[in-house]
Parts: structure tokens; sequence; C-alpha cells
């Protein structure tokens, strides 16, 4: 290989390192490894806080675990604009409103999870975006 070829082909290959060693947090943060999604649960409690924001839009809720003590769970869900598509508003939810959350949880086993759907006290229903809203399995439903 002469000089200028040599130039012109490192350049390419450092610039092609820099793109997916930089892009590579990119695809790392929209995928799903953190979430379980062979199972869903269902967690009914109390919505604590609301962020309708980029990238994603956060639900806090407090439930009572089967020992009837408090748990504190956050959930997420798409970016504003997506779930408008969906039929989201900022004010689908308010600090107080009971509701009934099935989500994607955390593999970890922390109260973390991913909203596949939403009903509220009166039936309601809002759908999560990416996930199937089937039912949970029997042994899974209404965990805190």
């Amino acid at each position: 290989m002469n000089g200028k070829l040599r130039n012109i082909f490192c350049l390419g290959l450092s610039l092609g390192l820099a793109v997916s060693i930089f892009s590579s947090p990119l695809f790392a943060h929209h995928g799903g490894a953190a979430y379980d999604t062979d199972k869903k649960m269902t967690v009914k409690g109390t919505v604590t806080d609301w962020l309708w924001s980029n990238p994603h839009c956060i639900l806090q809720l407090d439930a009572n675990d089967e020992g009837g003590q408090a748990v504190h769970w956050v959930v997420e869900t798409e970016n504003p604009s997506s779930m408008i598509r969906s039929g989201w508003t900022k004010d689908s939810l308010k600090v107080g409103d009971e509701i009934s959350v099935m989500l994607v949880p955390s593999k970890t086993g922390v109260h973390v999870g991913r909203i596949v759907e939403i009903t509220l006290a009166d039936g309601h229903k809002l759908q999560g975006r990416g996930y199937s809203p089937a039912p949970p399995k029997p042994d899974e439903s209404a965990k805190p």
C-alpha cells in the first residue's frame, strides 16, 4: 500500500471504530435487557408522581406487599410523543389516583418495571407501548 492509501484506510478504520464505540450506548438505552420480558405482573397502588418528560415518561406509585408493608414502585414507558399516539396525555395520571399497572418487571427483583397497561379506577385502560397487553399468568396477578 502506498502512503496516501494507507492514511485513508487508517482514517476510515479509526472513524468506524469511533462511531461504533460512541453509538453503542444508544442501542443499549433502547434495549429491554433490564426487564424480564417473559413475565408480566400487576401492581395495584396509588400514584405518587407522574413525570411526562423525555426520554421516557416515569410513573411512581406506592403499593402494599403481601405482608401489608408499603412498597414504592418506579415504572417507565415511552416518550410523550409516542404516548400521545396511544391516547395518553400529561393529565392521564394524577397524584392520588388509585390504579392497577400491568408491567414487565426488572430482572433484578427491584421494584422497577416497564408499563404494559394501566387500568384507572373507572375501568378505563391506557396501553403502554412495545408490549402486548396479554393478561398475566394466574400465579403473577395482583402482586405488589
